[in-house]
């Protein structure tokens, strides 16, 4: 096999493309024959050293993948060489094959894009679990999605409209503002061009959303927080931007709102059934042409480090996969 190497995370220039020996899978394990890799923020961050998990040196990046199982471990059941697979894994992707826990592993409807699969997990799970689950968003609420051209806010869009929300996107550039409208976006903001609370103030008549959806972080969070509705709730996705922002909270006082965490791989490690039962909902979403990943780009494995460039040079809308040729 072959995979992409971290031997010292100090950065996507210490990854190394090496030949490694096959793997063998143990106990409740499966081979799987990575077809495509998709690269999530957390990807980046953790061969950074920046990330809050921190796999033992030497690793494999790459939290989630799609292929084939090759061959199962004792004990495994439900699965056998030749079916197709999802997975999302923390490590291990960004390689020709990997080992999956067993329970890990998402069986793939016949004719579901390998491509499609190796982008859905992570981002609609997280974003359905936010809306749904965290913030208990109701048809005709209104929903701020912020970074929403980024993975989880396309994802994000996509699952507040399927619950009849009305969604603002805001965004970068005026081309991603652009592509969040033609995702469904009801309304979008630019807030690199004009000022999030005053656009936020006259989109809603003044009253602000109900719900806020921040992947972000950084410096919009508070402008964001000061603009939410009576009784509204604060999702706290994530910081790409890089900053953890300090919020101050006589604003939920005052607004009577909710600072509400998100964190989907603690709650599919503690609830494992609602989170069973979410993907499933997920997968008929899909089936239903509800959702759909939106992929940026589909490079070959080996250009990994030009995939972590775009990434990291804020450029991306959407996802960006890799693919095994």
């Amino acid at each position: 096999m072959k995979a992409w190497l971290c031997e010292n995370p100090t950065g996507v220039e210490a990854l190394q493309w090496k030949e490694l020996p096959q793997l063998q899978p143990g106990p409740g394990q499966l081979r799987v024959s990575i077809r495509a890799a998709s690269l999530n923020f957390p990807d980046l961050l953790i061969i950074q050293n920046k990330y809050q998990m921190k796999p033992p040196l030497p690793f494999v990046p790459g939290t989630e993948f799609a292929g084939v199982v090759e061959a199962v471990g004792d004990g495994v059941k439900g699965f056998k060489p030749g079916d197709t697979v999802a997975a999302f894994t923390g490590t291990g992707g960004f390689a020709t094959e990997a080992l999956v826990p067993a329970p890990l592993a998402l069986p793939l409807p016949a004719g579901f894009p390998f491509e499609d699969a190796a982008a859905f997990i992570c981002t609609y799970a997280t974003s359905h679990h936010a809306l749904i689950d965290r913030a208990a968003l109701q048809a005709g609420e209104t929903v701020l999605i912020l970074g929403a051209a980024g993975g989880v806010g396309t994802a994000a869009i996509q699952i507040a409209k399927a619950a009849g929300a009305r969604v603002i996107a805001a965004a970068s550039t005026d081309a991603k503002c652009l592509r969040c409208r033609e995702l469904g976006a009801d309304a979008t903001i630019n807030y690199t061009t004009g000022s999030l609370r005053d656009e936020l103030k006259a989109l809603t008549e003044g009253r602000g959303p109900d719900v806020i959806y921040d992947p972000v972080g950084g410096d919009l969070a508070e402008a964001a927080f000061r603009s939410i509705a009576w009784r509204g709730r604060y999702l706290v996705v994530g910081f790409a931007q890089g900053q953890i922002p300090a919020l101050p909270l006589n604003l939920a006082l005052l607004k009577g709102a909710s600072l509400v965490g998100v964190f989907w791989g603690e709650f599919a490690k503690r609830e494992p059934q609602r989170n069973a039962d979410m993907m499933k909902t997920l997968g008929h979403w899909y089936a239903q042409g509800k959702i759909k990943p939106v992929i940026d780009q589909v490079l070959p494995m080996e250009d990994l480090p030009l995939a972590f460039s775009r990434m990291s040079g804020r450029a991306v809308v959407g996802k960006l996969v890799v693919v095994n040729q």
